[in-house]
């Protein structure tokens, strides 16, 4: 049986990483290259598909981890990151929305790398062997 635990931390992780080098560097691109204005990388539909993506696998990823390592405070930390990432597809201004989705991707990442290294270290845990 392949175990799905880690890969999905991975994946939850690669994602909110993702997010946030968008955030980061898609203004600099469309500043240094204007020709990549008329991509729609850096409009709302973007953000609002990362986050139908990151939330489920979030959840799921977390719940698994905390189902196995009884350390729920990582869900409470998912939860908090999952909160900034919606807020900022509900805020108007630019910029608290891209504090807000940076807050969001690191907070989310921080969960599931704990996670990930309390799998790690498991002997007994029969749902991350690699």
């Amino acid at each position: 049986m392949i175990k799905t635990q880690p890969l999905i931390d991975k994946l939850a992780i690669s994602i909110s990483i993702a997010c946030a080098i968008h955030c980061l560097v898609m203004p600099i691109v469309l500043l240094l290259l204007p020709a990549f204005a008329v991509l729609p990388l850096n409009n709302e539909a973007f953000h609002l598909w990362m986050v139908i993506i990151i939330i489920p696998t979030s959840i799921y990823a977390l719940f698994m981890g905390c189902k196995q390592h009884k350390r729920f405070r990582l869900l409470l930390i998912g939860a908090i990151g999952l909160v900034f990432l919606t807020s900022a597809l509900l805020i108007g201004d630019e910029v608290w929305e891209k504090v807000l989705t940076l807050l969001g991707s690191f907070t989310i990442a921080s969960g599931h790398f704990v996670n990930y290294r309390l799998c790690q270290k498991s002997n007994n845990c029969n749902t991350c062997e690699d």
